[in-house]
């Protein structure tokens, strides 16, 4: 009898349950954990429907009435089940609606009630009576389960309200993270060490809750503070001058333009003054990398302007520097800017004694990835030279937009113009790696200059090839009309030079 009843009765059922499962399951649009409830419970009422004939061949009758009852309700609440992750997960979706989690299983609950009482309604159970004489029960029940209906009412409070979204970065208590979904019982936040928080819905309620990055009428960015500290030699108004140029003209990522991070000046310790620099985070699941990549800049160009960050005033160094040892250090060095300034063609007609000149009195420069070395339009008296790292190099086009017309590398340079000519800057350069650059002043070219002014037409030379290969980017030029132009601007920029350099013109 079990058997011909699974013919005839469950298998349509059968049919409906393994058709909505198996587009469920191969379109991936529903997490395996519910697809595997339904599936359990499903498969354990068919047995159950199978086996509940089997008690009656002994004279259990109403056992066998009790495994068919259990059996088509646990079939009823894996239908329930799957159908709710299937107006949920695909068909709502579909219409453009996107309904809550806790909506979800609230919806699944109250039908599974609503099945069980029709189920033991159907089966002669007097569900009146059973409300009406047990009171004290129900008492029972509905103090064991406040903490949970308080946070079904919770949940579905934090949903009608939107005061906290699935995606928002909250802060409860001393923990921050995502919020990923809001069930039935708690809200699950993601942490940005790869934690998964479960918190009750009653305690977002009852407690205070944080929304990072949030204000009205503004994109979410959250700021943060990086803090560094410079001794007293240095006046606070340069730190903050060179830290606030340098951070407006990194092209960081994830490091807001509006508002501009900031520089202050906090407070005053034993020995040195405490800075803070505040910036707007846009991306907040990468707050530490950010926080690093702002400290780098800030820490490049403190080094480049010669400042120092503090050193505690109760540190004490007992190593013994001789005088031999000063001179090999220094000669080293001497020695690698030598090298390096050999390989330069602006260079290449210079003296031994004159590129030691400009050797001993480069300025070392560093320079962080995203950084702006040099600005089109600035006004900048120097050259730098790059020993180390990348940097793009870039010209506004007629409408305005910047165009790339070359990369640089080691052994490169740029600047040369100002340095030479006095024009402002005619190219914006900025680095794309972490780069070692070397600067330049014209007081120091200068010098050279004056002992052998004869270098003045070489120099010119070089600087004409370098317009004429930039024109050509820009403005497209043939051959011909380059060469024409490499001529004509040779003897025009010789005399620019000359002028800056207040060195007479050349007789006859």
């Amino acid at each position: 009898m079990g058997f011909q009843h699974l013919h005839s009765a469950a298998a349509q059922s059968i049919s409906v349950f393994v058709v909505i499962y198996l587009l469920l399951r191969f379109r991936r649009q529903v997490p395996p954990e519910p697809l595997a409830f339904s599936l359990k419970a499903f498969t354990a009422g068919i047995v159950g429907q199978c086996l509940a004939d089997l008690p009656t061949l002994y004279g259990y009758d109403r056992l066998a009435d009790a495994v068919a009852g259990v059996s088509i309700f646990l079939e009823g609440v894996a239908f329930i089940t799957l159908v709710g992750q299937a107006m949920l997960r695909s068909i709502i979706p579909a219409l453009g609606l996107h309904p809550p989690r806790i909506l979800h299983d609230v919806c699944v609950a109250v039908l599974t009630v609503i099945w069980g009482m029709y189920h033991l309604q159907a089966n002669g159970v007097n569900l009146t009576g059973i409300i009406a004489t047990s009171a004290v029960l129900t008492g029972v029940i509905g103090f064991a389960m406040q903490d949970t209906l308080g946070n079904v009412l919770a949940g579905l409070a934090l949903e009608i309200d939107g005061s906290v979204r699935v995606g928002d970065w909250v802060k409860v208590d001393d923990l921050s993270g995502r919020v990923l979904e809001t069930t039935w019982r708690y809200t699950a936040i993601e942490t940005r060490n790869w934690e998964t928080i479960l918190v009750p819905n009653s305690q977002l309620v009852k407690n205070r809750v944080m929304l990072l990055g949030q204000r009205q009428g503004e994109p979410v960015q959250w700021r943060r503070w990086v803090w560094f500290n410079v001794d007293f030699r240095f006046p606070p108004t340069r730190v903050l001058e060179v830290v606030t140029a340098a951070l407006g003209g990194a092209n960081l990522p994830r490091v807001a333009r509006t508002p501009a991070p900031n520089v202050l000046l906090m407070d005053f310790q034993e020995s040195w003054c405490r800075y803070a620099v505040r910036y707007w985070l846009t991306d907040l699941a990468v707050d530490d990398p950010t926080d690093s990549a702002v400290r780098t800049v800030v820490a490049a160009a403190l080094h480049r302007n010669g400042i120092s960050l503090s050193i505690p005033a109760h540190a004490v160094f007992m190593t013994k520097l001789t005088e031999e040892r000063k001179a090999n250090l220094a000669g080293q060095t001497q020695r690698e800017r030598h090298k390096m300034l050999k390989r330069i063609d602006l260079f290449q007609n210079l003296q031994e004694e004159e590129l030691a000149h400009l050797a001993g009195n480069l300025v070392e420069s560093p320079f962080m990835a995203g950084e702006v070395m040099t600005r089109q339009g600035a006004e900048a008296h120097w050259l730098y030279i790059l020993a180390d790292g990348r940097a793009d190099v870039s010209v506004a086009s007629k409408d305005g937009e910047p165009v790339k017309v070359a990369e640089l590398g080691p052994g490169n340079f740029f600047g040369e113009w100002s340095l030479l000519t006095g024009e402002p800057r005619h190219a914006t350069v900025v680095a794309t790696t972490p780069v070692l650059a070397y600067r330049l002043d014209r007081e120091i070219f200068r010098q050279v200059l004056e002992m052998r002014p004869a270098l003045t037409e070489e120099i010119s030379g070089i600087l004409a090839r370098r317009r004429s290969e930039t024109d050509s980017v820009l403005e497209k030029l043939d051959a011909t009309t380059r060469a024409t132009r490499l001529v004509a601007s040779k003897s025009s920029i010789m005399s620019k030079i000359r002028g800056f350099f207040g060195l007479d013109e050349p007789a006859g």
